[in-house]
């Protein structure tokens, strides 16, 4: 999901990039728009990449504790 989360930003900061060059004159606000977008972005990915992450860790740890649990139901006592 991330990758597709990805490109459709890349998508939007290049036709935002395109937009901003159409007039035939890229000022420095334009540049600097430019920038900010991509740095957002990159803000963005990092925090898909940190939340995809975090639910992975978080449903290894609720399957080893079924694990445990299942493991504790079956042995005697």
């Amino acid at each position: 999901m991330n990758d597709i989360k990805r490109a459709a930003r890349d998508t939007e900061a290049d036709v935002k990039e395109t937009w901003r060059k159409a007039d035939g004159n890229e000022s420095l606000g334009d540049k600097a728009a430019d920038v900010g977008d991509r740095a957002t972005n990159v803000v963005k990915d990092a925090a898909d990449n940190v939340h995809e992450g975090a639910d992975k860790l978080s449903r290894e740890v609720a399957y080893e504790e079924g694990r445990a649990d299942e493991a504790a139901i079956r042995t005697p006592r």
